[in-house]
């Protein structure tokens, strides 16, 4: 049985357009995503305000892109694809993360699967597979649906490297889960790391190919996949086993692959390679060497995240998350929104991006509409530094418009809307 292949690759911005291309192609891409299918590019916005490492980066999205188009892929079938969640507004996000810009600019088809897609039954999607869930059936014992037009289509992952309060690391695998659940997705979080398995066997069975591009030009320490403490690290990685670059970012933020129970679960069930000793690296193999000794997302959680644990595995466990899956759930969306975008952004962002912000990946962020790349990348980044507008009063103010998003949108409260509908017709 052949190995599993990681490529990794340094990077920086006047070269990055190149480092991507060469990247995808050294993890051989071509032979795992089918020319003739149509391809989701997978974007991640784990904010809608932008924060370094938290979120896909323009240029992450436009190497990919370029990389495709330059080796024949008719962009035509390919598409940038966004997920809603309770607590995320996925089209504030492109917006602030740039990746709008980067869909226009190339012409492609810009998906929010939430919007006029049809979604499948997971037992007529993947038939007796359903029977091989770890939790699914349990968490879902009426079933679930995913969205129809992933059948048979490429997906191509594009997530960054960073920590995460529920799973330790997340980053290719994770990304699957806002597309592939539906928006009661949070009812699996205390089983978190056995939902990410059965998505991966999900993900095999319903599509032409599975792939991930991650970005670490960026990378997020502390308690991710928001309030996090952003390093540059010049890093980009690329492989078909969505396992095996989990793992080997998971190593690169000093952890232990094989101690992170969605990855040893993974492993052991045949889905992909955790194991960086059985992993073949290619690219530049002194890069994933490093270690960058991250202290992870539980040495210092912010109130929310503790509050999170004490829910899913605490003494909160029994008083309240029982709430979690009735019309009472949107308490827990309205008390994210309040402490992540009214309370921890408008206080907190600025002191802990300054240093990236100021970097050159900073730079190219906050110029990014202005610059104008050559044929290997951005060799000028312009000489302003990236600066936060949603800061303080600002960033307070459009906590509220999405607050009252969160909760028109609340699922809840959907289901109600589309039930009274159907009685009515």
């Amino acid at each position: 049985m052949a190995k599993s292949t990681v490529a990794i690759l340094r990077t920086r911005p006047s070269t990055v357009l190149d480092d991507y291309h060469a990247l995808m192609k050294v993890a051989r891409y071509q032979d795992v995503v089918a020319r003739d299918a149509d391809t989701a590019l997978k974007v991640n916005i784990s904010w809608h305000f932008f924060f370094p490492g938290s979120s896909t980066t323009p240029w992450q999205l436009d190497g990919v892109i370029r990389a495709m188009k330059a080796d024949g892929y008719d962009p035509g079938l390919i598409h940038a694809c966004h997920n809603r969640t309770v607590v995320i507004d996925a089209h504030l996000g492109e917006r602030e993360n740039k990746q709008l810009d980067v869909v226009e600019a190339h012409g492609l088809r810009n998906l929010h699967l939430y919007e006029g897609e049809d979604w499948i039954d997971i037992r007529e999607a993947v038939g007796d597979l359903t029977r091989k869930f770890l939790c699914l059936n349990q968490v879902y014992p009426d079933g679930f649906v995913i969205p129809r037009r992933f059948l048979g289509e490429n997906i191509v992952h594009l997530p960054t490297i960073k920590t995460h309060v529920f799973t330790t690391v997340t980053g290719a695998m994770k990304n699957a889960f806002g597309g592939l659940l539906n928006e009661r997705r949070h009812w699996t979080h205390p089983v978190i790391h056995e939902t990410l398995v059965d998505l991966l066997m999900i993900q095999k069975r319903i599509h032409r190919g599975v792939f991930a591009v991650m970005d670490g030009t960026f990378a997020g320490d502390g308690p991710g996949p928001r309030c996090m403490i952003p390093y540059v690290k010049n890093v980009i990685l690329a492989s078909a086993d969505q396992v095996a670059i989990d793992a080997v970012a998971a190593k690169l933020m000093g952890f232990d692959p094989l101690s992170i129970r969605f990855l040893r679960l993974a492993h052991d069930a045949g889905l992909g390679c955790a194991d960086p000793r059985e992993i073949d690296i290619v690219g530049e193999r002194s890069a994933a060497e490093e270690n960058w000794h991250f202290e992870g997302p539980f040495r210092k959680m912010t109130f929310a995240s503790r509050m999170q644990h004490l829910i899913y595995w605490g003494p909160l466990k029994a008083p309240l998350e029982w709430s979690l899956k009735t019309v009472l759930a949107p308490w827990s969306y309205v008390a994210s929104v309040v402490y992540h975008d009214s309370f921890w952004y408008p206080v907190k962002a600025r002191r802990l991006m300054a240093d990236v912000l100021a970097s050159d990946w900073g730079r190219l962020f906050r110029n990014w509409e202005r610059v104008t790349p050559d044929a290997h990348g951005y060799p000028n980044v312009g000489d302003e530094a990236a600066t936060l507008t949603r800061t303080g009063a600002r960033a307070a103010l459009q906590s509220i418009s999405i607050l009252a998003t969160c909760v028109r949108e609340a699922p809840e409260f959907a289901a109600r809307r589309r039930r009274a509908a159907a009685s009515q017709g």
